[in-house]
């Protein structure tokens, strides 16, 4: 294969993997870049967007779509049948460095298929990041998907190199996992993620410790392809976060493939559970919020897919609400429907000097027609006679009514 034809077949799978970002790098010099999350603007370019709110343009490729693995989930299966390809290091050393002296890309999201074995494809993932640094003097952002399996040399060689390592649980519960992908093992996933959690704690304590990781670590799983409710996924999410300190855990929805297993789903859930997924975890994170009360189980372990987790918990518990904007503590002002971290903060400092009025929630942007029946504020009131059905159907038809926000808080 032509160079440009092996870019086609393995950027394309790469596009499965949604654990490319950025956030928490080191910023060595911007690069411009344009497009929403997950987007592309040429082959194997994805953009992404960092904390600070910078889009960042990144070549998102795989090594090889060869594996050993019969993952039923997976498009790249052993058994699948689809058109490979496989990349030599110095290809990737070569498109990496001509994008990127083009000003296409700000960095490369390298992730493979398992060749041979899982030191073989890992050593090849460092090989390119060691040349990378110490042949080409690349100040990019890397991104490598780590083996699991691999030795724990491999593994601290390529947190010396890469900004970010990433590894996939794949699947929220280890039944699914044993269910679908029964050459993985779940037990070295997490030994695996706990290493890394360790070399990058001890890079963070000792001022003189080397380079490892500063970007931290990731994962991601797949949101459909098993038995695993919300809930599931959210406690799965939750632990990953206190036992490895993640820097994020990323959803995909499982998307059917071609000749796929009788095990898996022959429809795809709807990518509105992906975004709620990513809501509640937004919740969990910045917001307080845990994983029984996004996630109760009355609810059947799902999330609603009409509203917001926020809103939902809103609704079932009217009883705390209306919350005075004037005096309610930072905590409970986050738990108002509409209100974001941003948007409190401003009322803090607001309120410190005078009483904030409803003009003053207008002029902040607060979205009167969902958070209004949960505040009150000098001026406003909400409508007490409404319950909890009624009100739920209003602020459907409102949000439908209105282009909706990233995260609808």
């Amino acid at each position: 294969m032509r160079i440009e034809e092996k870019l086609a077949v393995l950027a394309d799978a790469a596009k499965y993997d949604a654990s490319c970002s950025s956030s928490g790098g080191a910023r060595r010099g911007a690069r411009g870049g344009k497009g929403g999350i997950g987007s592309t603007g040429g082959m194997g370019i994805c953009h992404a967007y960092t904390p600070d709110g910078r889009c960042i343009s990144l070549l998102k490729i795989l090594l090889t779509n060869f594996c050993i693995y019969d993952c039923a989930y997976c498009i790249n299966r052993r058994s699948s049948n689809v058109r490979r390809a496989r990349f030599g290091v110095d290809e990737v050393v070569r498109l990496t460095m001509d994008f990127y002296r083009r000003n296409y890309i700000e960095g490369l999201f390298l992730s493979s298929g398992i060749i041979r074995s899982g030191d073989h494809t890992m050593e090849l993932l460092v090989q390119v990041a060691r040349r990378l640094r110490q042949d080409e003097h690349f100040r990019g952002y890397i991104h490598l998907k780590t083996i699991p399996e691999a030795s724990p040399e491999l593994l601290a060689e390529a947190g010396r190199w890469a900004d970010r390592l990433s590894i996939n649980v794949e699947l929220p519960t280890e039944t699914g996992l044993k269910a679908l992908a029964p050459e993985k093992d779940a037990r070295g996933i997490r030994q695996a993620m706990g290493r890394l959690r360790a070399g990058i704690d001890e890079a963070r304590a000792e001022r003189r410790a080397p380079r490892f990781a500063p970007a931290g670590q990731s994962t991601q799983m797949i949101v459909g392809a098993d038995a695993a409710n919300d809930r599931d996924i959210l406690r799965a999410s939750d632990a990953l976060y206190r036992g490895y300190r993640l820097r994020r855990v990323y959803f995909s929805a499982f998307s059917p493939i071609p000749d796929a297993s009788r095990a898996l789903p022959l429809r795809a859930p709807p990518l509105v559970r992906e975004h709620r997924l990513y809501q509640a975890d937004w919740l969990m994170r910045f917001y307080g919020f845990d994983v029984a009360e996004i996630a109760p189980d009355g609810e059947g372990g799902m999330l609603d897919l009409d509203i917001d987790p926020k809103l939902a918990w809103a609704l079932r518990h009217r009883e705390r609400f209306p919350v005075d904007v004037n005096t309610a503590p930072r905590e409970l002002l986050l738990r108002v429907p509409g209100l974001g971290v941003a948007t409190v903060l401003k009322l803090l400092r607001l309120r410190r000097h005078r009483r904030v009025r409803h003009d003053d929630l207008v002029r902040l942007r607060v979205p009167m027609d969902k958070a209004g029946p949960f505040l009150s504020a000098l001026e406003h009131r909400p409508q007490a006679d409404l319950d909890s059905a009624a009100l739920r159907a209003a602020l459907v038809a409102a949000q439908r009514s209105r282009q909706p926000d990233l995260f609808g808080f």
